[in-house]
């Protein structure tokens, strides 16, 4: 008599159901509370520029011409939204959190997930009407903790998916003398004025 504990399993292992594939290019609308919005690619606008965001944080639309640092980068301040956006459209996650509404525990958490992994970043975004909020290119999640799932969920769907983003192969590296995470241009809290030759719309 022969025995022993381990089983015999028949059959192809079954994917991740949030890893995209060609059959399923964007799993995160099965996403809970996912917002999708389709932006094409977007002019550029520059350093004294603001946009019109439509969403805040934004996800989507015009943005600077310079991209933030997306090398798996946790900013420590907030940083100006144009600059993030751009990240965005090299395939980037940005992840913010109101640091008035969140735990130091979970910005720890957030942290791990992000630091060092290339094609994300992480900021404070102060006047966020959420403890936490996830974007990718034309798409949004915000959630109340940093336990919870579907932010697994949407990096996996999301980060890097050539079916969601407009410039595949884009780097998120930046030399500092254009961009330099320890000095990044600042997060500006105010709305734009409408009236301003400064302001452009989204």
């Amino acid at each position: 008599m022969t025995g022993g504990c381990a089983n015999t399993l028949d059959g192809t292992p079954r994917p991740d159901s949030f890893v995209p594939s060609i059959e399923n290019p964007d799993p995160s609308e099965a996403i809970d509370g996912v917002a999708i919005v389709e932006y094409p690619a977007a002019l550029h606008v520059g350093p004294n520029e603001r946009v019109a965001y439509t969403y805040s944080p934004p996800f989507g639309g015009r943005h600077d011409g310079v991209w933030a640092k997306c090398t798996g980068v946790v900013y420590p301040q907030a940083i100006r939204t144009e600059n993030a956006v751009h990240s965005l459209e090299h395939g980037a996650v940005w992840i913010t959190y109101n640091p008035d509404l969140i735990s130091a525990g979970d910005i720890d958490v957030l942290a791990e997930r992000v630091s060092g992994t290339s094609h994300m970043l992480m900021s404070p975004y102060p006047t966020l009407d959420a403890p936490i909020s996830l974007q990718s290119w034309g798409h949004q999640l915000k959630l109340d903790q940093a336990s919870d799932i579907r932010i697994d969920q949407f990096i996996s769907a999301l980060r890097l998916n050539p079916a969601t983003y407009p410039e595949v192969g884009a780097t998120c590296s930046i030399p500092p003398s254009i961009f330099n995470p320890d000095n990044p241009p600042p997060f500006d809290p105010t709305t734009p004025d409408p009236a301003s030759p400064t302001t452009v719309p989204e």
